[in-house]
């Protein structure tokens, strides 16, 4: 017995949100009656229905990592008819991307049909880190550096502890940087460092938790192999990682660093 809202998501382009919109519209039933938030089914023995007709059959899970170029959407379809990220794939089953780089981002994105695995991909957490090269404006120092790494507030929105690790400058015109995220909110980085007045100029995601590929050609993708989507499905526990890696700060209760006191 599963979820309605999880088979759903399961067995169509639905996100779990959505299945559940759809639960409480009435346009969902099991076995001729409308089904409920929360409700149970057995895929097998009993129908489940949105808008009558009968939930497709699981499709073959599809696991595809793709090196995304900047011009392209991480949406399913655009309304202005711009260029996504499905119109660089040919699959036999529908998929669609986990997570977000925006139009003007590079790097690694994920795509699939799996939503168990969607859902542990996105969900914010040591267990599933993404990590970017960012070249800014100017050189921030190590001040404004350090209070990102803590987390900020900025324009009414939390941003958590991260890792930055400076990696090249030059001196009164741009810098890189290694970041490392534990949270994915929209346009994140971005407007991290625009925060400290130092806007991103170009922005590539290189890792997603486990998975990295630097030889995978800007614009094209292949197919995860039974282990990389192991490793996604069952992250190695924290106590097992590398002893070097260094963990963000926790925040306390009220928000504040426990490596020390900030001022937004």
């Amino acid at each position: 017995m599963e979820r309605v809202q999880k088979l759903i998501a399961e067995r169509t382009r639905y996100s779990r949100r959505k299945a559940e919109d759809l639960i409480v519209q009435g346009r969902v039933t099991i076995d001729g009656r409308p089904a409920q938030l929360g409700d149970k089914a057995d895929p097998d023995g009993q129908r489940i229905c949105i808008d009558g007709k009968p939930l497709p059959k699981p499709a073959p899970r599809i696991y595809l990592l793709l090196n995304k170029p900047r011009g392209y959407l991480c949406t399913v379809s655009d309304p202005g008819h711009r260029k996504t990220v499905l119109d660089l794939v040919d699959t036999r089953e529908p998929v669609y991307p986990v997570g977000r780089l925006d139009m003007f981002s590079t790097g690694l994105v994920i795509l699939t049909n799996d939503g168990e695995l969607a859902q542990r991909v996105m969900q914010a957490g040591p267990h599933c880190p993404k990590v970017y090269l960012v070249k800014v404006a100017g050189n921030p120092d190590d001040r404004k550096i350090q209070r990102l790494e803590r987390g900020i507030l900025y324009e009414g929105e939390r941003f958590g502890p991260c890792e930055i690790r400076r990696t090249k400058t030059k001196p009164d015109s741009y810098t890189w940087f290694r970041v490392t995220l534990y949270q994915g909110k929209n346009r994140q980085i971005r407007r991290m460092f625009e925060a400290v007045q130092h806007p991103v100029y170009h922005l590539k995601r290189v890792a997603i938790g486990p998975l990295t590929d630097a030889n995978l050609p800007v614009g094209h993708f292949r197919e995860l192999t039974p282990a990389e989507v192991n490793r996604l499905k069952n992250p190695m526990p924290e106590n097992s990682r590398k002893s070097n890696r260094r963990r963000p700060p926790r925040p306390s209760a009220d928000g504040r660093s426990s490596r020390g006191r900030r001022k937004d």
